[in-house]
Formats: structure tokens, sequence, C-alpha cells
């Protein structure tokens, strides 16, 4: 007895749903006369009796096998919180397939006595569901079913983008649309992996944040694959997710770079080289630049920066900051100088609290430090400071959960 099981369903949905409805099995079968076997007369005179005896016991039809379905046949506003069950009275279940309006099925399984098959996972909303159930000995039958669309949604805002590629240091960082109070339910939906294989673990940092990062930083070349099944979880009070999806990301060569403000140095590191090493300038003393592991998040070969949108009044304003590199959310950027003396790169830390490199205004020279180190990066490449005479950055800070050890990492899992 065989009974189509239904897989993956797809992330495009449409329409409603609904409850019990029941398929009855037409058509009687017809009934069969018996007749004696026998070369006499004599028996041939005595099955006449026989015959007819068979005949009326046979004109009794037996019970036809009925079938049943939930969400019931031509519902239009079906709950997607439950399964779809197919049950058969007065017989056994032959085959059953659920298929939505997209091509998609749901997969399921049969009961031991063979008369309940009950999928594995509940159906989309907004999906228009046809069941075909059939029955040992019987016809196929057909229902309809449309689930109903969620009231309220989200989605989660992924980085690093699909298809890209980024540095060793790059976490997986989602943003919801929506405050997260079920966030079990919604980190069990999201999956994380690596190739080569490494233990990854989701932290919460807010409602609305998770983020995704091994250990120790991604091994250069690694493929990443995120895995989306947020469709129709409940991630707060009658908020549900609408993504079902999967996207690869790559890590690139290793670059990681550690500025000294004491010595007021850059050294960059790749791939277990050092190509470079640059003089530069940090924050001074009324504005320390932040402590701890970094990760570029943007990238601006020239940007405005205006020091009211960072607290500090009216300080500066300059509208061709060159090759500038955010490294945390609240300003803090790595980037090109060029209104400042060459002479204070390597020797003052003269700053609001960036990172500063000699730079030609115009970002267009490639002999000058800010040019060259901006070339040699990527998103996700690591810098770390050290000897700021400011303490380390907050871990929320930017995409900066390495400053978090490894305990107090998992200890901001859901799961």
């Amino acid at each position: 007895m065989g009974v189509s099981h239904i897989s993956n369903r797809s992330e495009q949905q449409s329409q409603g749903w609904s409850r019990r409805g029941i398929l009855a099995v037409l058509g009687a079968v017809p009934a069969v006369a018996l007749t004696g076997c026998s070369g006499s007369a004599d028996a041939s005179e005595n099955t006449t009796g026989t015959s007819a005896s068979a005949s009326t016991k046979a004109s009794a039809a037996a019970p036809q096998p009925v079938i049943s379905v939930t969400p019931a046949d031509g519902t239009t506003k079906a709950a997607f919180t439950s399964p779809v069950e197919v049950t058969v009275t007065g017989g056994t279940l032959a085959s059953v397939k659920v298929t939505g309006n997209d091509g998609s099925t749901l997969a399921g399984s049969l009961d031991a006595a063979g008369t309940t098959w009950t999928s594995t996972t509940d159906p989309y909303s907004g999906t228009k569901y046809t069941v075909t159930a059939q029955a040992e000995g019987a016809a196929a039958q057909t229902a309809t079913f449309t689930t109903k669309s969620p009231g309220e949604t989200f989605v989660g805002y992924f980085t690093p983008e699909a298809n890209s590629t980024s540095g060793v240091g790059m976490p997986v960082s989602i943003n919801f649309s929506h405050a997260v109070s079920d966030k079990a339910a919604v980190q069990k939906a999201i999956t994380v992996t690596a190739e080569p294989a490494v233990d990854v673990v989701g932290h919460w940092f807010s409602d609305t944040r998770l983020d995704f990062r091994p250990q120790t930083y991604w091994a250069a070349g690694t493929k990443i694959t995120l895995g989306l099944r947020l469709k129709d979880i409940e991630g707060s009070d009658g908020v549900y997710g609408m993504q079902s999806k999967d996207v690869t990301f790559h890590i690139g060569r290793a670059q990681i770079s550690t500025v000294d403000l004491s010595s007021k140095e850059m050294v960059v590191e790749r791939d277990g080289a050092t190509p470079a090493t640059y003089p530069v300038s940090g924050g001074d003393s009324d504005h320390t630049t932040w402590s701890g592991i970094m990760v570029i998040s943007e990238r601006f070969k020239q940007t405005r920066m205006e020091s009211s949108t960072v607290g500090l009044g009216d300080e500066y304003d300059i509208s061709d900051v060159p090759h500038a590199q955010r490294l945390t959310t609240s300003g803090t950027f790595v980037h090109g100088n060029y209104w400042a003396s060459t002479s204070v790169f390597g020797s003052q830390n003269t700053s609001h609290g960036c990172i500063g490199l000699h730079d030609a205004k115009g970002a267009s020279d490639s002999s000058v430090a800010g040019y060259k180190f901006y070339e040699s990066s990527m998103l996700g490449d690591v810098v770390i400071v050290k000897n700021s005479g400011e303490k380390t950055v907050d871990p929320a800070n930017g995409l900066n959960g390495w400053n978090l050890s490894w305990a107090d990492w998992k200890a901001g899992s859901a799961l």
C-alpha cells in the first residue's frame, strides 16, 4: 500500500483556508454472481437455487469507504497552524497527495492502521491546496481548501549580502522588522552552516537583532549558507514570518589589521604575511578611540562627516572624507585624512575618535596610505585597536561580537 509523501514547501504562497470535509467514494461495486462447478445434470439443476441465493446476498452492496479531509473541502480561510489530516472509514488509504497552488507539496505519514494520513508540517498561509486521496480498491477523490493570510508579518534583513565575499570577521547578522518575543521559535527556524564545517551559534543582541558566528574567525575560503524558514513562524503574538529561502556567502582571504595607538602604527597581516605597515593618528585625549576587535561594516570612497551626527556639535563638517570604512554604528571609522599635516601620522593622536591615515583630496592618489589600505580591504575585515586609552567597544556597536568570549556568546542563544 503506497502513500504519497510530500516534500519542501515553496517560499511563494497565496490565498486562504478551512476545516472538516468529506469525500465519499462514489459508485457501487457491481455484485458478482457466484456459480457452482459440476458436469452432471443434477448438479446443474441444483445450482439454480444456489445461484439465486448468492445473487440475493450480493445485491446487498458492501459498505463503501468514506474519505474525510481536514480542513474541509471548499474552506476559504483555513487556519495554517495545524497539519492537514485525511482519514478513511470502511477501508484503508492507498495514497494521499497535498499540492499547493505553486506546485509544492506537503509531506505526510500514515498511521499503523492505514486509516489516517497527517502532514508532517503545517500548510503555508495564503495558499490554495488540492488534496487527492484514494482508498484501496476505490477511485481517487479530490478536495480543495485555501489558508488564510496572516494579519501582521515580519521579515529578517541579513548581512552580508547574498553571493558576496567578505573578510574572516564578518558575522551573519539578521535585523528583524518587528520585535521578536518567541526568540527560540525564530532562532530554531534559522540555520547557518559552513563549509568546511564549524560550530556556528546565534546570539541575540536585542529583540530585533540576531547574529551568528563561530568560536574563532572564519577560515579563509569558507562557504556559508543561511537558511531562513521563517514563513508562518509566530515571532510574537499574532505576528508571523514571511521568508523561506536559502542564501550563500563566501569568505575571502584572511586580513587582520592591528592599530597600536601608543606607537601610532597599523600593521596589516594577510594570510600569515605582513604586506604593509602604516603610520596613523587616533583619537585625542578628549575623544579617545574605542579599543577592541572591530569589523569593517561599510565602505565609502568618499563621504561626508559631520560632527553634529555623533553628538559633537559643530566641531567639523567635511564633505569629502576619502577612503572611509566604518567600524562602529556610533561613528568610528578608519579613513583617509588630507587636512592634517603629514607629520601628524605616526606621531600624534589628534582625531575625534577615528583612525586616520595620510591621504589626498579627491581620493585618487594611489601613492598615499589611505588609498592603499582602502584598496586592500573588504567588508568583514578585522581591525583591532589597542592602547587607545578607551574601554572595549560594546559588542552590539557594529558587527563587533568578537569582543565576547565564546561562553558569553553562547549564553545569548535562545536554544
